[in-house]
C-alpha cells in the first residue's frame, strides 16, 4: 500500500513538474502581456488590462511603442515565410526524391552536407556572409533575408521530404511501372498522392522555421528589414509587455504547426527531422 502511494505521489509530483516546464513560460508571457504596472517585490501584477494589447495591434495610439509597427513586422515574416518555403520546397522536392530513389553517389555525403549550416554556431557563418551580401547588394533587403532563410530551412525541406518518399514502398512504384506508366505518371499518380502527408509537414515546419528566424535576419536584414523576431528582441530590452505580445503573436503558428503534426504525422518521418 505504501508504495503504491509512494509511486502516486512521484507521477504527481513529475507530473505537476512537467506542466510547469511547458506552461510555465506561457503563463508568464500572459501575464506579462496585460500588466499594466508591475514592480519589485510584488508576486503579481499591481494593475492589469489590454492597453499592450491594444497598442501593439494598432487599436489604440496613445504612446508610440516601437518604429514599427507588428503588423508591419508580421506582414515583412508572412511574405519571407511564404518565399522561402516555396522555394525550399521547389528545391527539396526532386532532391528528396532523387535521394530517396536514385543510386546517388555519395548519398550519405549529400545529406551531411544538408546537415552542416546547423553543424557550427550561426552567428560566425552569417557574419563572414555579410561582406558577400554586401556586395551583391543585397544586404538590408528583403531579397537577402529570404536568401538567408532558403539556406536555414532547405536542410528541414530535403531531410524530411527524403524520409517522405523513403516511406514509400518502392513495390508500388515497380508496379506501376510494369503496366506501362511513365516515371513521370508514376510520380504524379502513385508516390506524390502517397508522400503528401509527409510533404505538407516538411512545407508547414519550413514555414514556421522562417517565420521564427532570427540570426540571419539580424545580420543580413539590419536596419531596413523588421521581422516579428527582430521586433521581439529589439523590444524585449526595455518593454516586457509589448515583448510578451510579441512573443504570443509569435507562438500562435507554433502551436498550430504542432497540433497539425499530431494530426498527420507519420512515425516513418521522425528520421527526417534533424536539430
Amino acid at each position: 500500500m505504501a508504495t503504491k502511494w509512494r509511486r502516486a505521489l512521484l507521477e504527481g509530483l513529475l507530473l505537476c513538474f512537467v506542466l510547469f516546464v511547458i506552461f510555465g513560460p506561457i503563463s508568464s508571457l500572459v501575464i506579462w502581456s496585460i500588466a499594466i504596472r508591475w514592480y519589485w517585490p510584488h508576486v503579481f501584477p499591481q494593475e492589469i488590462g489590454l492597453a499592450y494589447w491594444k497598442q501593439a495591434l494598432g487599436l489604440q495610439r496613445d504612446w508610440a511603442i516601437a518604429a514599427v509597427s507588428i503588423w508591419d513586422a508580421f506582414g515583412t515574416s508572412i511574405l519571407v515565410a511564404l518565399v522561402a518555403t516555396a522555394v525550399v520546397m521547389a528545391m527539396a522536392i526532386p532532391a528528396g526524391y532523387a535521394l530517396a530513389r536514385f543510386r546517388v553517389p555519395l548519398k550519405a555525403l549529400i545529406l551531411l552536407l544538408f546537415l552542416m549550416p546547423k553543424a557550427f554556431p550561426q552567428q560566425p557563418i552569417f557574419v563572414n556572409l555579410l561582406p558577400t551580401f554586401t556586395k551583391w547588394g543585397l544586404a538590408g533587403t528583403v531579397q537577402g533575408v529570404i536568401l538567408v532563410h532558403i539556406l536555414v530551412c532547405l536542410i528541414f525541406g530535403v531531410w524530411i521530404t527524403t524520409s517522405a518518399f523513403k516511406a514509400i514502398p518502392q513495390e508500388l512504384e515497380e508496379a506501376a511501372r510494369s503496366v506501362g506508366a511513365t516515371r513521370w505518371r508514376t510520380f504524379w499518380k502513385v508516390l506524390f498522392p502517397l508522400a503528401a502527408p509527409g510533404l505538407l509537414v516538411s512545407t508547414v515546419f519550413v514555414f514556421v522555421t522562417s517565420l521564427t528566424e532570427f540570426t540571419g535576419t539580424f545580420f543580413i536584414g539590419l536596419p531596413f528589414v523588421t521581422t516579428l523576431p527582430m521586433l521581439l528582441y529589439s523590444s524585449s530590452g526595455y518593454n516586457m509587455q509589448f515583448a510578451s505580445v510579441i512573443a504570443i503573436v509569435l507562438l500562435i503558428p507554433s502551436l498550430l504547426f504542432m497540433t497539425f503534426v499530431q494530426r498527420v504525422f507519420r512515425p516513418e518521418y521522425m528520421g527526417g527531422i534533424a536539430g
